[in-house]
C-alpha cells in the first residue's frame, strides 16, 4: 500500500486516529494542504462528522472501528496517530506491518514517553541535561530514596497515568506519601509500581515540538502551555487550559541550544540505539531564570492544546511534510514558521476537571465561524439531534492567529464571548506570562 517514492503522487487520503481537539486541528490543517484531498477521523469528534472549516473541494469524515480495519477498507495513503496510549500499545508497528505509511514511533521508541524511568536514563547515556533523579522500583527502597534529596522531590509514576501521575510535593511527607501509595498499586496500578522521584526545578515551563524521521527533525514553534484551571495557575491540574506560540521565554538563541543539544541529541541517541524515533517529539522544558533549559520530560506525540496554535503558525504543506516523515525523507524546507502569533483557550465544562457535566447545549458556533483567523477545535462535544452537546471536560479549543499575542489574544477572546453553554468556564488570562 505504499506508494513508490519519485512516482507523481495523486491527492492523498490521510487516517487520523484520535478524537480529541488535537486531532481536529490536524485533520483541518491537513485539509489545507496541497498534496490532501480527503480525511478520514478514527474514530474523529462530533466536530470533524460536522464539516465546518473544511476547505471546498476537500473531505472530511469519520469512521468507527478498529484503526487498522478502518486503513484497509478506506484505502488511505497515510496514517497520523494523536494519543500516546495507542502509540505506547504498537499501534504504529501494525500499520509498518501492513507497510502503510504511519506517522507516530514504534512501541519500542514511545518508550521515551510511556517509561520515565526509560527516559531518565537515556538522557543519561546520552548526555542530555534534566533534572536529577532517583528511580525507584520497591516500596523497600522509597526511605533511602527520600533521604538523598535535601528537600521534596516531585514524585512521578514511570507510566502513563492520563497526565496525572505527577505529584509536586511541598513536604517530605506528601512526596513520601504519594510515592507510596503509587509503589503499591492504589494510586495508578502498574503503572506506578515504578517510580521517579526527581529534584524540583524551578522556573517557566515551555513546549517544545519536533517533526522526526528517524534520522532528522524540523523544529516548530515554542509554545507555552497553562495547566491549572483558575487565573493565576492556581487550582488542580487539568490537561491544558489554553497555551499560546511563540513564547518569547525562549528565545533564538536558545532555541538553537536546545535543538543542537537535546533535540538532535534524542534523534541520533534513538538512531544508535536501534529505535529510530519516527513522529513527534514533544519536549517539556523548565527555562530557569537565568535562561538556561532543563529537560522536564518527553512525550511522543503532538500536545493538546499545542497542536491548535501549532497548526495556525505553521507554514508548508502538512500532509507532504507528514508523509516524508512518515517515509525517512524528512527536509529542513517543508514545513515553515510564519511570523504570525496564535492562542488557544480552552473552554470547559461545568465542575471540570473533578466531574465535569455532559450533555449541555452549545451556541454560537455558526457566528464564530464567521471570524477570519478564528478556528474552534472540538474535543468534548457530541451531536444529539439537531444540536451540539458537551460530552467532556474539555468542550472546544477557541484558537485565533494575528500580528502580535496581543492581537491574537483579543480575537480568541472575542469568539469565546460568542460561545455558551451551560456552566462554561475558562481562563481569562492566557498568555499573560508573555503580555
Amino acid at each position: 500500500m505504499r506508494r513508490p517514492e519519485g512516482k507523481e503522487m495523486s491527492k492523498l487520503k490521510v487516517l487520523v486516529v484520535g478524537s480529541g481537539g488535537r486531532e481536529h486541528a490536524l485533520a483541518l490543517r491537513l485539509l489545507e494542504s496541497e498534496s490532501v484531498a480527503e480525511v478520514v477521523g478514527c474514530p474523529g469528534n462530533a466536530g470533524m462528522a460536522s464539516g465546518l472549516g473544511v476547505p471546498d473541494g476537500k473531505s472530511l469524515r469519520v469512521q468507527t472501528g478498529q484503526p487498522e480495519d478502518v486503513a484497509v477498507a478506506e484505502k488511505v495513503d497515510l496514517v497520523v496517530i494523536g494519543p500516546e496510549v495507542p502509540l505506547v500499545d504498537g499501534l504504529a508497528d501494525r500499520f509498518q506491518k501492513l507497510n502503510l505509511p504511519c506517522f507516530g514511533p514504534s512501541a519500542a521508541a514511545a518508550q521515551l514517553e510511556g517509561s520515565k524511568a526509560f527516559m531518565k536514563e537515556f538522557c543519561r547515556r546520552h548526555g542530555i541535561a534534566t533534572a536529577r533523579e532517583v528511580i525507584v522500583r520497591s516500596p523497600e527502597a522509597l526511605e533511602e530514596a527520600l533521604a538523598q534529596f535535601s528537600s521534596p522531590p516531585v514524585v512521578k509514576a514511570d507510566g502513563l497515568c492520563a497526565g496525572k501521575g505527577v505529584v509536586v510535593a511541598e513536604t517530605m511527607e506528601e512526596a513520601r506519601s504519594a510515592a507510596a501509595a503509587m509503589l503499591s498499586g492504589d494510586s495508578f496500578g502498574s503503572a506506578g509500581t515504578t517510580l521517579v522521584l526527581e529534584e524540583r526545578l524551578l522556573g517557566e515551563e515551555a513546549s517544545v515540538h519536533a517533526l522526526c524521521d528517524g534520522e532528522r527533525a524540523i523544529i516548530l514553534p515554542v509554545a507555552q502551555d497553562h495547566k491549572r484551571i483558575f487565573e493565576g495557575d492556581r487550582g488542580p491540574n487539568t490537561g491544558g487550559m489554553g497555551t499560546y506560540a511563540p513564547a518569547p521565554v525562549v528565545d533564538a538563541a536558545l532555541l538553537e541550544t536546545i535543538d543542537r543539544d537535546v533535540i538532535q541529541k534524542v534523534v541520533q541517541g534513538m538512531k544508535a540505539d536501534g529505535v529510530p524515533l519516527v513522529g513527534t517529539l514533544f519536549v517539556g522544558f523548565m527555562i530557569s531564570p537565568a535562561g538556561e533549559a532543563k529537560v522536564l520530560e518527553f512525550n511522543i506525540r503532538f500536545g493538546d492544546p499545542e497542536t491548535q496554535v501549532l497548526t495556525m503558525i505553521t507554514e508548508g504543506d502538512w500532509g507532504k511534510a507528514l508523509l516524508a516523515a512518515a517515509q525517512g525523507r524528512l527536509e529542513k524546507g517543508d514545513l515553515r514558521v510564519s511570523e504570525e502569533h496564535a492562542m488557544c483557550v480552552v473552554l470547559a465544562a461545568e465542575n471540570y476537571p473533578a466531574a465535569p457535566a455532559k450533555g449541555d447545549k452549545i451556541s454560537g458556533l455558526e457566528e464564530v465561524a464567521a471570524l477570519e483567523g478564528v478556528r474552534v477545535f472540538h474535543a468534548g462535544t457530541a451531536a444529539k439531534e439537531n444540536d451540539l452537546v458537551t460530552s467532556g471536560g474539555r468542550v472546544l479549543g477557541v484558537t485565533a492567529k494575528g500580528p502580535s499575542l496581543a492581537a491574537a489574544r483579543d480575537l480568541a477572546y472575542e469568539a469565546c464571548s460568542k460561545i455558551c453553554f451551560r456552566g462554561m468556564q475558562y481562563r481569562k488570562d492566557i498568555g499573560y506570562r508573555a503580555l
